[in-house]
């Protein structure tokens, strides 16, 4: 973790950027959705364009940004009726070595539903350093505890981890409604016809965009010109799925394979949200996904 030069926004706001699909990992595993996540990435990095302090350098700008994001992260989880809250943790003498492959291996193939049967502590210290590979200062430095706080919050992450991974223990998804999947039906149904215009009609006034990593739009106007951009590619055919159990757009490229995914959200029967990740790919790699 490396500091910025100080009073160089510019500079800055390019080092976020780089950081954001390393957020984006973060953030999905403590919220325990890559959808979840996005929403936590961008209002940290919201919040850190608005903290940057201008003429003082950071020392530590990665850990400055994650302590953001991790923040951002436990206040949505709060805004989920959880408690998030990090417990301080006893000192422990012995504690597995922090950088052992087989922890890494379980670590990295655990799914995000699985992340959230730990606690908030112990789960942010085993995803800092087992899936992103930070040492116990660094991880002191973003959560702001000693290292035998984290030392401690790593071995009882890691115990849950392999508890869960001999009994396959996961949160139940929650049952799809008829309404959200003849929605989003009719949604694909239009778009694939290139039928824009009965889209368009479909929007809610204050309908928002977020194509992620790319642009944010609001209102109708301004949002009527990302279905021009997909107008004008042939790359992209759009079929129903599920991400996290949620109705979704797979969207397969030229290839006939699933590329990205769009989340569309309703307010009754107008589009009140477009979220699509064309241009955020990375959330694929943890994306829980069926036709």
């Amino acid at each position: 973790m490396e500091d910025t030069p100080s009073g160089n926004a510019e500079a800055f706001t390019q080092r976020l950027v780089a950081m954001r699909p390393k957020l984006h990992r973060y953030c999905a595993r403590m919220t325990g959705s890559v959808i979840d996540g996005e929403d936590a990435v961008q209002e940290a990095m919201i919040k850190a364009i608005e903290a940057f302090p201008g003429q003082r350098s950071i020392d530590n700008v990665d850990a400055w940004v994650f302590r953001i994001a991790h923040n951002c992260a436990l206040d949505l989880l709060r805004r989920r009726s959880r408690s998030p809250g990090w417990a301080s943790e006893a000192a422990i003498e012995a504690v597995a070595d922090p950088r052992a492959d087989s922890e890494h291996r379980l670590a990295a193939a655990a799914g995000l539903r699985t992340f959230m049967q730990l606690s908030p502590g112990p789960r942010a210290a085993v995803i800092l350093m087992d899936v992103l590979g930070y040492s116990l200062q660094e991880i002191g430095a973003v959560l702001e505890a000693s290292p035998a706080t984290v030392k401690a919050a790593l071995h009882r992450g890691r115990m849950r981890l392999r508890e869960l991974a001999a009994t396959d223990e996961a949160a139940p998804l929650p049952p799809l409604l008829p309404r959200e999947i003849g929605q989003l039906a009719a949604y694909i149904e239009r778009f694939n016809a290139h039928d824009f215009d009965a889209i368009r009609a479909m929007l809610a006034d204050d309908v928002r965009l977020d194509l992620v990593n790319r642009q944010q739009a609001r209102g109708r106007a301004a949002v009527n010109r990302y279905f021009g951009n997909y107008a004008g590619a042939a790359d992209w055919r759009l079929n129903a799925g599920l991400v996290e159990g949620r109705p979704a757009i797979l969207v397969a490229d030229a290839t006939g394979a699933i590329a990205y995914f769009v989340i569309i959200e309703w307010r009754g029967a107008a589009i009140a949200r477009i979220l699509d990740f064309r241009y955020a790919r990375y959330v694929m790699e943890t994306a829980e996904m069926s036709a």
